[in-house]
């Protein structure tokens, strides 16, 4: 480990390349499915196979798909684009090249706000984001000699997301992949997928001195699948590298693993240089003019963006901040809260219900709100019931929910009466409660009426136990002082 004013004098350096697999039903350049999990080699044809004399064509739902990422990033998506070829051998690549964009990358420029779990808001300034398609599947199987090769993923979309070397925290790096993968979500062009390979990120990493404009030399840290072994991988290369340069020697730059069990990075290769890759127009694939009408059309049909949400929530339904960004971390709970807060007015009750007791239900039940059993007006309805005190609100969440997950086709009125949840405030009901938990414990009235006021707790959870939850708090709290303080 390196000491903390070691650590302080250099500053971390990174840029990231976000890969997004693109949700279309079949592939970029030919007709073939891009369902997961099927048989090795069953999703390929002569143009996957890349035999003799076959040609590809470009799949319009890409282009679309990476459109609507570049508005979301506020880029300026490119008029006139054309497809390169980068030239390098993989077994899992039938061509021997990959068809991708260099010269012509269909957004330029862009930037998107991030918040880290810690708070901290940081704008992540974007290069380009370029169309291309995915390698196939190489396993290696473990004391064997042999390669084998899966197809299925060769030629699948990918819409890679490239930043500009400008963050400096791991944290802020992981909030930026997460709100990448958010937004693809919401924007219904990618299942943000991490473990399944369909959302990938790879990092960029160099160190300098603080003050220094130069950039050090970089590696780059391959294929990684969650946002914690992200900035893991990135806070040990980090260190890695600023012992090396304290120790006088060289940082190689070279493409790197990371280790989620050592919680180390290791070399894989040398980097290769852009010469390496030989990028030339792509004599098979014409050249694309994206009109303004088609750019337009598709901004008209976007649905709202998480930041767009946040500012509606905070502002028009009054909520914390807080709130907003957890309600806003998926589209489902999204739309759920929208239509709840269509049926109530009480929006800080509803948010309170989403996060809590909705939430809970669903951790217990899997799924999400798309599929929740519960429609948001019957919340509203439980939230009116409790707000008019005529149910109380643990007996609304810890009874009155269960039961109407489990018949949701029933009143909710009904169902509170049918389980006897309705609260009585009236004093001939909870005056007897309260005599009978005073009488319970004698000694207790005694000193709470010495002044050990804090007992009061003791009397309320008797009598509320007794009441079945059907007693009104705040009434029988005032009653009970009434009777202790006799």
């Amino acid at each position: 480990m390196i000491d903390q004013a070691t650590l302080e004098k250099y500053e971390l350096v990174v840029g990231l390349e976000v890969h997004s697999q693109l949700t279309t039903a079949s592939k970029i350049f030919a007709s073939d499915p891009t369902t997961f999990g099927e048989d090795p080699n069953v999703n390929i044809s002569a143009i996957t196979l890349a035999l003799p004399g076959t040609l590809p064509k470009v799949n319009k739902g890409v282009i679309e798909s990476s459109i609507k990422m570049g508005l979301a990033c506020n880029c300026r998506i490119s008029e006139y684009q054309f497809f390169d070829r980068k030239n390098y051998f993989y077994p899992d690549l039938p061509k021997g090249y990959q068809t991708t964009q260099d010269k012509t990358p269909i957004c330029i420029g862009g930037h998107v706000d991030v918040v880290t779990k810690n708070g901290d808001p940081f704008t992540v300034v974007l290069n380009r984001i370029h169309m291309e398609e995915d390698a196939g599947k190489s396993t290696h199987l473990e004391g064997s000699p042999d390669t084998l090769v899966d197809l299925n993923r060769a030629g699948v979309p990918l819409m890679e997301i490239v930043t500009e070397p400008c963050i400096h925290d791991s944290a802020v790096a992981a909030a930026f992949v997460g709100e990448i993968r958010k937004t693809v979500r919401y924007l219904g062009i990618g299942d943000g997928n991490m473990e399944e390979g369909s959302l990938r990120c790879d990092a960029n990493v160099s160190v300098r001195l603080k003050g220094s404009t130069e950039l050090g030399e970089k590696c780059e840290i391959k294929n990684m699948n969650s946002m914690r072994n992200i900035q893991k991988a990135i806070e040990y290369e980090m260190q890695r590298q600023i012992q090396l340069i304290e120790k006088g020697e060289e940082i190689i730059s070279e493409t790197r693993t990371f280790n989620v069990d050592t919680g180390k990075t290791y070399g894989m290769r040398t980097k290769e240089t852009l010469n390496d890759y030989r990028y030339f127009p792509c004599p098979d694939l014409p050249p694309m003019i994206v009109k303004q009408e088609l750019v337009e059309k598709i901004k008209a049909e976007m649905p709202s963006l998480p930041a767009e949400l946040i500012k509606k929530f905070t502002s028009e339904y009054k909520l914390p901040e807080y709130d907003a960004r957890l309600l806003t971390e998926a589209k489902d709970s999204a739309q759920y809260f929208e239509e709840l807060c269509s049926s109530t007015k009480n929006y800080k009750a509803a948010s309170n219900w989403m996060m809590g007791p909705l939430k809970s239900l669903l951790n217990e039940t899997g799924g999400d709100f798309d599929a929740f059993p519960i429609r948001p007006k019957q919340v509203a309805e439980m939230i009116a019931l409790v707000d008019a005190k005529k149910v109380s609100f643990a007996a609304a969440s810890q009874n009155l929910l269960k039961a109407l997950a489990s018949k949701p086709e029933v009143s909710v009125e009904g169902l509170a009466k049918e389980l006897d949840l309705i609260q009585d405030s009236g004093d001939d009901f909870l005056l007897p409660l309260i005599d009978e938990a005073i009488a319970k414990f004698p000694d207790k009235a005694k000193a709470y009426k010495k002044g050990k006021k804090n007992l009061l707790g003791l009397f309320m959870g008797e009598v509320m136990k007794m009441a079945k939850g059907k007693a009104d708090p705040q009434k029988t709290n005032q009653l009970l002082r009434e009777a202790l303080e006799k």
